[in-house]
């Protein structure tokens, strides 16, 4: 049981990890410009668990901010990554292990 919880915290920093990457390598290649390339990357790595990341990334280095899309999906894709990852972790894992 231990090692599920480990397995799973190390899955959602490696997760915010690639995301704050992800960000900081857009930025760079497109010069802060606001150009539709690399939205199917951002909200494919918040839906697995990095929006709170790619959320708080973006106001750091002032990335797409206008960006009206994101800036209603991510808050909400971010809520309900904590809720999931709370229920995980409070419930032990149980909805994962088949009987």
């Amino acid at each position: 049981m231990v090692l599920l919880y480990i397995i799973f915290s190390v899955y959602i920093l490696a997760v915010n990890f690639y995301a704050v990457i992800l960000i900081k390598t857009q930025r760079e290649d497109y010069g802060g410009d606001d150009k539709p390339a690399g939205d199917g990357k951002l909200i494919l790595t918040a839906i697995l668990g990095g929006a709170l990341a790619i959320y708080v990334s973006m106001f750091v280095m002032r990335y797409r901010l206008n960006n009206i899309l994101l800036m209603i999906i991510l808050p909400v894709i971010a809520v309900l990554n904590v809720w999931f990852f709370f229920l995980a972790f409070r419930s032990g894992f149980t909805f994962f292990v088949v009987n």
